[in-house]
């Protein structure tokens, strides 16, 4: 077992250096897009991204297959905001934002970014495959990890499904049919293979229950959210936005106080400034945030806790849903 923070990939040893065909399957309760790396004598080469669907395989190979080492990049997508998947691989290898093959995948040229790979080695199977599992430690089959999934997008579009674990029951049906009612659709896309991509593009339209936001400017927005529960207030982030879409970050229909910031950002994640003003969207309330992605329940002594004071927005919730919109004053 291969440790992945928050997942695991699961593999066993195999025999020889040269395989047929080399398949990824998604025992998470995310969808996760995936690159590969192949170690083959002295080049590295980089091919992505994959879309795997929870309870899916994808064959990320075809063909005989001859490499020193097998390298794997996993990433939950934007619209889960709080990555479950932190990148910490040891091998570094260059990766582009849409479809790439890298022959050359250890020195980066323009359009390419470094991102760290982790070493797999897949099991075999008996047709002399390759097949090597994404696996939380929950360790959900396919059938439960694509039922988590389901309640993990329903719970982000605004319909209470929880618990996340991947147990049919009552409340997640309720919510699922509420859901389907929202949309019209029938109960019949549930098992088409493209429900995942609706339920995707349900999250990231408005959404009549909970918070949503919305990006109106052609730059990407980082946003934070936070929730007092009234136990403690939990602010967490970055949730990124792109231009033209929205997100609705996973905060609980308990909440009693729901807070806002967000940021319009370039590509190097630098501040939007308009006529020397930073390009955001905020309040007077006082939370601690910090520059990489975070969860925090203490809001005092933010600098000396290695955070930054930033000022939210309260958000009005007593209607029932509330969509925030970003737009260039």
């Amino acid at each position: 077992m291969l440790a992945v923070p928050a997942a695991v990939v699961s593999l066993l040893v195999s025999s020889s250096p040269a395989f047929a065909d080399l398949k990824i399957c998604n025992r998470m309760s995310y969808v996760v897009d995936v690159a590969i790396g192949i170690d083959d004598k002295a080049a590295t080469a980089a091919r992505g991204w994959f879309r795997i669907d929870p309870g899916a395989c994808r064959v990320v190979v075809q063909g005989t297959l001859s490499a020193d080492r097998i390298l794997l990049d996993a990433r939950a997508l934007d619209v889960y905001g709080f990555s479950p998947l932190p990148q910490n691989g040891t091998d570094r290898l260059c990766v582009a934002a849409g479809d790439f093959v890298i022959a050359a995948a250890r020195e980066c040229r323009a359009g390419q970014t470094p991102a760290p790979f982790t070493q797999v080695t897949p099991s075999q199977t008996d047709d002399g495959n390759l097949v090597a599992y994404l696996a939380e430690k929950s360790e959900y089959d396919d059938e439960q990890a694509r039922l988590a999934a389901i309640q993990r997008l329903l719970t982000i579009a605004g319909y209470d499904a929880t618990p996340i674990d991947g147990v049919d029951g009552p409340k997640t049906q309720g919510a699922l049919a509420a859901f389907l009612k929202s949309r019209g659709l029938s109960s019949d896309v549930v098992q088409s293979p493209n429900f995942f991509t609706t339920m995707i593009a349900a999250v990231q339209s408005p959404s009549p229950t909970g918070l949503t936001w919305c990006n109106d400017t052609p730059h990407k927005v980082m946003a934070a959210v936070a929730a007092d529960e009234g136990k403690s207030l939990v602010s967490r982030g970055w949730y990124r936005i792109d231009p033209g879409k929205c997100l609705h970050p996973d905060v609980s229909g308990q909440a009693k106080h729901v807070y806002s910031f967000a940021e319009a950002v370039d590509a190097d994640n630098r501040t939007i400034k308009i006529n020397g003003r930073p390009l955001n969207w905020g309040g007077a309330k006082q939370l601690c945030t910090r520059e990489t992605k975070f969860e925090t329940s203490e809001q005092g002594d933010c600098a000396n806790r290695g955070f930054s004071v930033t000022g939210f927005a309260v958000v009005d919730m007593s209607g029932g849903g509330k969509t925030l919109r970003f737009a260039i004053p």
